[in-house]
């Protein structure tokens, strides 16, 4: 079993800064993906930016604002969010795909998510 637990969630006024964590714990041979994605009220939840083997991809709302990092002696990814918006508001929910043996049995993992408030 794996599980990911965010942190850094919270309110922040418009073009302010909050790093986001998310930890991964259990059984973890090898974490080949992790990611944020988000979730507004009323909206679908989109990818916001992802790292695989240390390459990383954005959406298009984000680059240049939102840093993604990784720490894989922790197994843990950050999210470093600048100049946020008011529409970035949304909950943050980590993901990954993980490695539970030598064997390639994997599972998505995903985590229950922190609230981000942005106030204009």
């Amino acid at each position: 079993q794996v599980k990911l637990v965010e942190s850094g969630g919270g309110l922040v006024q418009a073009g302010g800064s909050l790093r986001l964590s998310c930890v991964a714990s259990g059984t973890i041979f090898s974490i080949q993906r992790m990611g944020w994605y988000r979730q507004a009220p009323g909206k679908q939840r989109e990818l916001v930016a992802a790292i695989i083997s240390g390459n990383t991809n954005y959406a298009d709302s984000v680059k240049g604002r939102f840093t993604i990092s990784e720490d894989n002696a922790k197994n843990t990814v950050y999210l470093q969010m600048n100049s946020l918006k008011p529409e970035d508001t949304a909950v943050y929910t980590c993901a990954a795909l993980v490695f539970t043996d030598y064997s390639g049995n994997a599972l998505d993992a995903w985590g229950q998510g922190t609230l981000v408030t942005v106030s204009s």
